[in-house]
């Protein structure tokens, strides 16, 4: 069991985040890779990710998927073996004794470049004052070799990959503080891809998790900082404040910008754009035009000029 709330929503992040990539992986190419890296800790969310692996059987024929697992966990290959041998006969893993490190080695030794990649690297243990918030950045280019690809980090508390992430290769980023409801120390979810689709998956796995888990969600962009409920529906006041302070800084923008806005560069997703708008225009926080029909892609937003004192 995981032994802290971060651990639970990070394993869930990443099982739904695998239930999402493989099919299309799956249907994309006749080979993928799956590469698991932990720098230390017990490499606990190894065990979800191999059962997700063992539901797509069916989808596995004519196909080849290798899986990595790196981690120092000594007991990790007796914890792997049952799932393993459930495991159909196009599955290929490898469990490699070592540190997240290793992982370019362990790409290269899969042969894994030109094909889809799916990776998971926990570098929470890692210093965040590090470039790449702790992360090698030759760890990102390895992650980064497949086409397509896509990585889910987990750092430590005050970490940030978003700028490590854009230079190995990952166009769209986003990242989420977790922060556990009971004071205990925070971490950091960052996920990287070049699919705008992938990261709408992402964005939706992400306040679909588990809302009883012990942690909430703080937005690095938001302004005010402040803790946010996991809810199918988020509470859209820091989406608010990011918008207003979009349009502030850049000036006018059309609805459309404003939603890819929402998806690219906060922790929301870009349908609850349509709500923050709805109340920064109720409060009288922006106004539109035109000044009146449904607000569309193409309604321009822009931020009230702030009133002279009296």
């Amino acid at each position: 069991m995981p032994s802290h709330p971060t651990d639970a929503v990070t394993r869930e992040l990443l099982v739904r985040q695998l239930e999402t990539w493989l099919p299309g992986a799956l249907n994309r190419s006749r080979r993928a890779t799956v590469a698991l890296a932990y720098a230390g800790g017990d490499a606990d969310s190894a065990d979800e990710a191999l059962r997700v692996v063992a539901e797509y059987a069916d989808r596995l024929r004519g196909r080849r998927l290798t899986v990595l697992v790196l981690a120092t966990a000594a007991d990790l290959p007796a914890r792997l073996g049952p799932i393993e041998a459930d495991l159909p006969a196009e599955v290929a893993l490898h469990v490699v004794p070592g540190e997240a490190d290793r992982l370019p080695v362990g790409v290269k030794a899969a042969g894994a470049a030109g094909a889809p990649v799916f990776s998971f690297v926990d570098a929470a243990g890692a210093d965040p004052a590090l470039p790449g918030a702790g992360v090698d950045p030759a760890v990102l280019a390895a992650a980064a070799v497949g086409r397509p690809a896509e990585v889910l980090l987990r750092l430590g508390a005050g970490g940030s990959a978003r700028a490590a992430l854009g230079e190995a290769g990952f166009p769209l980023v986003t990242e989420v503080e977790l922060v556990p409801v009971d004071g205990g120390p925070a971490a950091t979810v960052a996920f990287g891809t070049g699919s705008d689709r992938s990261l709408e998956a992402f964005k939706e796995a992400l306040w679909a998790v588990d809302e009883f888990a012990g942690a909430r969600y703080r937005d690095p962009a938001d302004p005010a900082g402040r803790p946010l409920d996991i809810a199918l529906d988020p509470e859209p006041g820091p989406l608010r404040r990011e918008l207003l302070a979009e349009l502030t800084r850049s000036g006018p923008r059309t609805v459309t910008e404003l939603r890819r806005y929402a998806l690219t560069s906060t922790v929301y997703r870009s349908s609850d754009a349509v709500r923050a708008l709805t109340g920064l225009l109720e409060t009288g926080s922006v106004t539109r035009e035109p000044a009146d029909g449904r607000l569309g892609g193409d309604v321009v937003i822009t931020a009230a000029s702030p009133q002279p004192p009296a």
